[in-house]
């Protein structure tokens, strides 16, 4: 079927090829506008403190349930997922029009989204790790969609392992958690919040947990992957890189408040985490000259902002870190949009070939002006509500540690360096004088504009009428995440006070910044080219690298290219693995007892014994075959002698084939000859031995054991009543352990494919002979 579209696409006349292209992005965008719209219908009840729940059985026994959960927190993060992925799907229609493989990229991003609402909704935490790694999965194979370039499969490999380590930590954490509370259930948790604060294992969970979240939300010491999974198509940065999957951290930080906030522990590790990344991403933004990196960085710094005002745990705080998410989302969803556009007509992102795009692009510029006012916090946009909140003078009632003043100057910074950055990523684009050749550009294709504008609008009204759109919605949020209903005022203008005052400060510095921006950066080159050396990024290539050494000399050890190689190291492991837990975790007090043996046993015993040994010291094929086949009936003998005939009937039919099957092939191979030195066949024969004792010493401790076995009778009392079959052996067989049986004869039916190969090979003619009758036969 995929070749047949291809070939469609290949084929077809150009214009109908695009018509379809397009209309596809139109068609898929309805799954997240269907979405949309249910979650919408849910957002009156939620607002006014209902609760939705779903749960159906998935593991019992682990308490694992799938849980669903649609409450004030988690239906904005639900919202923000469907509505900008509904725009991203219409964007992506035009921005990968002429890509063959676009249905491809549809089914990548449909999961991704998939993914993420299970992220949100999830109210079971195991539940919420599977989709968790989910979006690590899907986000990887979007980030290396043009996998033809190294950089895009580098990129996309780093953002797996770093987010993928960052899940496992989780995972452990999560696993912590659940047995500290005694349920998998997030909302039960909040209940033993207390409880679980003072265990022993709240610091590893704690720990466990940020580094989960830090990994995924690209905080300080992760940070370093997000610019790099630049190298994705731009309807990827815009989505996940700005509005789903880097805020999953932030969502989990925030859904988990209730259960680990509000101590010491939290306040030192996520509030310094979030400084150090607001900082360090907001001074790396004004660094860069591309537009995605400098949009990635900023995307650093705001999370960083985000995780900060969480790590405070005010009211205040929670309050101003939940609006910056959602202004956040919007603006810059809008400014990666508008970057892809301007990378799509004129052929670059460098802002220094870049200028005077609005002549050409208007509409693309004011969807971008838009954005980048809000992105700087200018009045009347949801982005000037949001700093002004973030302002207010009660932010920090809960650090009494730390100066007020030091705090203020630390976002103060954060948010000039934004003004900065928005500031390159709008005026020195699309106003001033016209640079390069793009005079002659035009504005971009419909679908280009679209999602940008309506973002960058909204961005606009929901700073005009926050009271009505954002404030029932951020006291739904805030109540959630601090237990308590808080009290919420958003308003444009809120009387000459010291925010004010910091509101102007930010814009006049941010401009300054903007002004110096490039004399500035050829100043500090050499400090960045000192992090770029000692940085994060360096130690995760050095890990990879010694990681990648470490296995070369492994390899060169142990990968011999010789199957006796292999087989030694496995049984040496063997031995030294079960002498160990024989010497430490076994009393060898009844191990010597004997209820007597009978000379028939020994008998048989003595002729498997001789014919193992003969099979070993026969130099031909044939011979050797017979006296395996020897063992395997003594086998079968003993048995017979201890009462299990259905193992003997199958003992003597698998040994008569193998046998059967040995003589067939056998004498079509070459004659046995001595490869093995003396020395290598003593140190074979010593292995031999030791194995030989081990598994001996095994089963005396095995049978020196009491039995006391819950699956017999347990067999025994439902085969008939379950399975309806009075053969008790074949009941196991057939029903109970149906998945073993078939993985028998799936591995029968292999080993006849490699029979029915070696039969194929005639191996008895000249090399010269085979290839005369093979170009005789294709002849």
């Amino acid at each position: 079927m995929l070749q047949v579209v291809t070939s469609f696409f290949s084929t077809a006349p150009a214009s109908l090829s695009r018509f379809v292209r397009v209309q596809m992005g139109w068609l898929m965008a309805g799954l997240p506008f269907i979405l949309l719209l249910y979650f919408a219908t849910r957002l009156g009840p939620v607002l006014d403190g209902a609760v939705f729940t779903a749960t159906y059985q998935w593991v019992p026994s682990l308490g694992a349930n799938l849980s669903l959960r649609v409450d004030g927190l988690s239906l904005p993060f639900a919202l923000l997922i469907t509505g900008i992925g509904t725009l991203v799907c219409i964007y992506s229609s035009h921005y990968l029009e002429e890509h063959v493989y676009i249905g491809r990229f549809y089914l990548y991003l449909i999961a991704f989204m998939g993914s993420m609402l299970g992220v949100v909704l999830a109210d079971n935490l195991l539940l919420l790790v599977v989709f968790w790694e989910l979006t690590s999965f899907t986000s990887y194979l979007l980030i290396a969609f043009h996998n033809h370039n190294e950089s895009a499969r580098e990129a996309a490999r780093q953002a797996l392992i770093v987010t993928g380590a960052g899940g496992l930590a989780m995972l452990a954490g999560c696993v912590l958690l659940a047995i500290t509370a005694g349920t998998w259930e997030i909302s039960q948790m909040a209940a033993s919040g207390g409880l679980i604060r003072a265990s022993e294992l709240y610091l590893p969970i704690l720990l466990l947990i940020v580094i989960g979240a830090f990994a995924k939300s690209a905080q300080f010491p992760f940070h370093f992957w997000l610019p790099n999974a630049m190298e994705a198509p731009t309807p990827v940065s815009a989505y996940l890189h700005s509005a789903t999957m880097v805020n999953a951290g932030i969502y989990l930080l925030a859904r988990l408040y209730p259960v680990l906030g509000a101590t010491e522990e939290w306040e030192l590790f996520v509030t310094s985490g979030g400084a150090v990344t607001l900082l360090i991403g907001s001074y790396l933004a004004w660094q860069q000259t591309d537009l995605k990196r400098i949009l990635a960085y900023t995307t650093i710094s705001s999370l960083g902002m985000m995780v900060f005002l969480l790590g405070i745990g005010s009211e205040q705080a929670i309050e101003a870190a939940m609006l910056l998410l959602l202004a956040h989302a919007l603006y810059k969803g809008a400014l990666f949009m508008v970057a892809g556009a301007v990378d799509h007509t004129t052929g670059t992102r460098e802002i220094t070939q870049l200028g005077g795009l609005q002549r050409v692009m208007p509409i693309t510029a004011i969807a971008a002006t838009l954005a980048a006012l809000s992105m700087a916090g200018f009045p009347p946009t949801l982005g000037f509500i949001t700093k002004e909140l973030i302002y207010e003078t009660d932010l920090f009632p809960n650090i009494a540690a730390v100066p007020t003043a030091l705090l203020t100057i630390l976002l103060l910074l954060g948010n000039l360096f934004n003004v900065t950055a928005a500031g390159l990523v709008v005026v020195r684009p699309f106003y001033g004088a016209v640079r390069g050749a793009h005079r002659h550009s035009q504005e971009a294709l419909s679908g280009l504009w679209l999602g940008p504008l309506i973002l960058g609008v909204i961005s606009l009204i929901g700073g005009l009428f926050a009271a009505t759109l954002y404030q029932p919605i951020l006291a739904q949020m805030v109540s959630v995440i601090y237990g308590e209903s808080p009290v919420i005022r958003l308003s444009l203008w809120n009387g000459f006070s010291v925010s004010l005052l910091l509101s102007a400060a930010t814009l006049a510095g941010g401009g300054l910044l903007y002004v110096r921006a490039d004399r500035l950066r050829s100043g500090t080159a050499s400090l960045s080219a000192i992090g770029a050396r000692l940085g994060p990024a360096r130690l995760y290539t050095l890990a990879i690298q010694s990681a990648m050494n470490l296995a070369s000399i492994g390899t060169r050890a142990l990968l011999k290219a010789y199957l006796r190689q292999y087989i030694r190291i496995i049984l040496v492991t063997f031995v030294l693995a079960l002498s160990y837990v024989l010497m430490t975790g076994v009393e060898f007090d009844n191990l010597w007892h004997s209820s007597g043996v009978r000379v028939y046993e020994l008998i048989v015993a003595g002729v498997i014994i001789a014919a193992a040994l003969m099979a070993t010291q026969i130099n031909k094929r044939l011979s050797a075959a017979a006296a395996l086949g020897t063992v395997g009936y003594g086998v079968t003998l003993i048995y017979v002698l201890y009462g299990a005939p259905d193992l003997a009937m199958t003992q003597f039919a698998v040994e008569t084939l193998t046998v059967i099957l040995f003589v067939v092939v056998i004498y079509r191979l070459p004659k046995l000859k001595k490869l093995s030195s003396t020395r290598s066949r003593r140190l074979d024969a010593v292995l031999a031995l030791l194995v030989g004792s081990t598994m001996t010493l095994i089963t005396l401790v095995v049978i020196s054991v009491p039995l006391q076995s819950r699956l017999s009778p347990y067999f025994a009392e439902n085969s008939y009543r379950m399975a309806h079959g009075h053969n008790v052996v074949n009941v196991i067989l057939v029903d109970f352990r149906g998945f073993d049986t078939m993985g028998e004869i799936t591995v029968l039916s292999v080993a006849a494919i490699g029979v029915f190969a070696l039969l194929s090979l005639n191996l008895h003619r000249p090399a010269d002979e085979q290839t005369q009758v093979t170009t005789g036969e294709n002849a």
